[in-house]
């Protein structure tokens, strides 16, 4: 190891003593990430289709399936919905697709740090660029999505107007509360397993106490619960701007916004702080 480099241990004593040192810390790392998570993005995602006959489709084909299955029960009277103000073909499409990319964002943090375990362990480099790396690769994923999603909505009858140029605030939204709640849960994901398993399982409670698939109830319990539900404006708000029309819960998708972004610093804080005792029990 060269002498002259310095070792800096972040430890919760440490960081309340200094927690200017710390934060300055944070985004001289994040600075310096930035061309390793460009690459270890770039390896990833070529690596994750090169043996894939149908490549980068896959980003669409899973949202897509859950879509037909809802249109297929629709279509057959087996689950009715209530008027969506768009035809339900798109309502559910858009939904599902919206629904996909705030899990991935979700799921982010704590499936890149598990898969650069022995990175971790063994080099010596800025801990910001794998979750920078996995940020990059749902970003790549989204684009794929909505590329597919737009010309498909245009043929189904809904055009865009003037609102698509919000729509990029509602993706920037929607990767962000995914990513910040995803990026509080990391650490504890590391230590225990049972954070990834309960995952899908709470994300498919969201999806269906949220609007993804069905209308906004107008009264009863279920639209108090739909309410509750911080994904709600987030999802409406999305679906609202891609497809032309006002956000139905401005104030409301602003607050969700800005409690993800304290989230979203908490948790890189957290992961600062805990991630040299995690690497040191993982290499034990």
């Amino acid at each position: 190891m060269n002498a002259s480099a310095p070792v800096t241990v972040y430890t919760p004593e440490a960081a309340l003593r200094h927690p200017g040192r710390l934060f300055r810390s944070m985004f001289a790392d994040l600075g310096r990430s930035r061309s390793l998570a460009w690459r270890l993005a770039t390896r990833d995602i070529r690596a994750q289709y090169r043996d894939s006959f149908l490549g980068i489709l896959w980003a669409f084909i899973t949202p897509l399936f859950s879509a037909a299955t809802w249109l297929f029960l629709q279509l057959f009277g087996i689950v009715r919905v209530a008027d969506t103000g768009i035809p339900f073909p798109v309502y559910v499409f858009t939904g599902t697709m919206l629904w996909n990319i705030f899990t991935e964002s979700l799921g982010s943090p704590l499936g890149q740090l598990n898969s650069a375990r022995g990175l971790l362990a063994k080099l010596n480099f800025p801990r910001e660029a794998v979750l920078v790396a996995g940020l990059l690769k749902v970003l790549y994923s989204a684009g794929i999505k909505l590329a597919i999603l737009l010309p498909v909505m245009i043929a189904l009858g809904v055009y865009p107007n003037g609102y698509l140029a919000l729509f990029p605030l509602a993706l920037a939204g929607l990767v962000l509360v995914g990513f910040s709640i995803g990026l509080l849960l990391a650490p504890l994901g590391m230590l225990y397993g049972d954070v990834g398993r309960i995952l899908p399982i709470l994300t498919q409670v969201g999806m269906y106490t949220s609007p993804v698939i069905f209308a906004m109830p107008t009264e009863g319990l279920i639209r108090t619960i739909f309410q509750f539900n911080f994904m709600t404006p987030v999802v409406l708000t999305a679906r609202a701007w891609f497809t032309g029309f006002p956000s139905p819960m401005p104030l409301y998708f602003a607050a969700v916004l800005a409690v993800a972004l304290v989230l979203l610093f908490m948790g890189w804080v957290v992961f600062r702080i805990t991630m040299p005792a995690i690497i040191e029990r993982m290499s034990a």
